[in-house]
């Protein structure tokens, strides 16, 4: 921990600011200290996909660094956005000479690698109330079942391959169902979570 604040930068970003774009140069990993990051591709006809909703305490951009390649995706902050980069330079330096180092980021790595696996369930085995069920208890969870929403709800829709209209009745739906609670604008409450769970299930 002390060899990677050591290396660390902190980079301040501004509600809507770009963070890099697709096939940028890849600056280093990315820790969210505050703040919300959209990662995200955009496809040759234009049209956007959510790959990630990074909130603090998560990481991205470490893959493209450990592979030595450029950013696959865009990255956006949602709203005034505080990160720590570790350059891309000295990480891959640290990878090589601390072997502590490599096999915990193997463990965040496949980590992710199972994050990815839960998305594709989602968008082929469940349907859109299953969806959104997932999402709230994974956002719920440490929380107290308080979720806080992106300002722009069309993002998470993208992020679960639902439309801004499905996502919204669903959201409805499931308050109808006193399984959540609106405490503001963007921020839910989970107030049954074994319900939940059952419906995130698919029964």
């Amino acid at each position: 921990m002390s060899r990677l604040l050591e290396m660390s930068q902190i980079r301040r970003f501004q509600r809507g600011q770009i963070i890099f774009r697709q096939d940028d140069p890849c600056p280093g990993v990315f820790i969210v200290g505050s703040g919300l990051v959209r990662v995200y591709r955009i496809s040759p006809a234009g049209r956007e996909h959510v790959l990630h909703l990074v909130s603090p305490g998560a990481t991205f951009a470490e893959v493209a660094t450990i592979g030595s390649f450029d950013c696959p995706a865009f990255a956006e902050a949602l709203e005034d956005t505080v990160c720590l980069l570790l350059p891309a330079d000295r990480f891959s330096r640290a990878l090589r000479e601390d072997h502590q180092l490599c096999l915990q980021l193997m463990a965040s790595m496949a980590g992710w690698v199972k994050h990815l696996l839960g998305l594709v369930e989602d968008i082929t085995l469940r349907d859109a109330i299953g969806r959104v069920a997932r999402y709230l208890l994974a956002a719920a969870n440490g929380r107290n079942g308080r979720v806080q929403l992106p300002s722009l709800k069309k993002h998470l829709a993208s992020h679960l391959n639902l439309t801004s209209e499905t996502l919204s009745r669903t959201l409805r739906r499931l308050m109808d169902m006193e399984l959540i609670e609106a405490t503001d604008e963007q921020g839910l409450v989970v107030k049954d979570h074994e319900q939940l769970a059952v419906i995130a299930q698919g029964e």
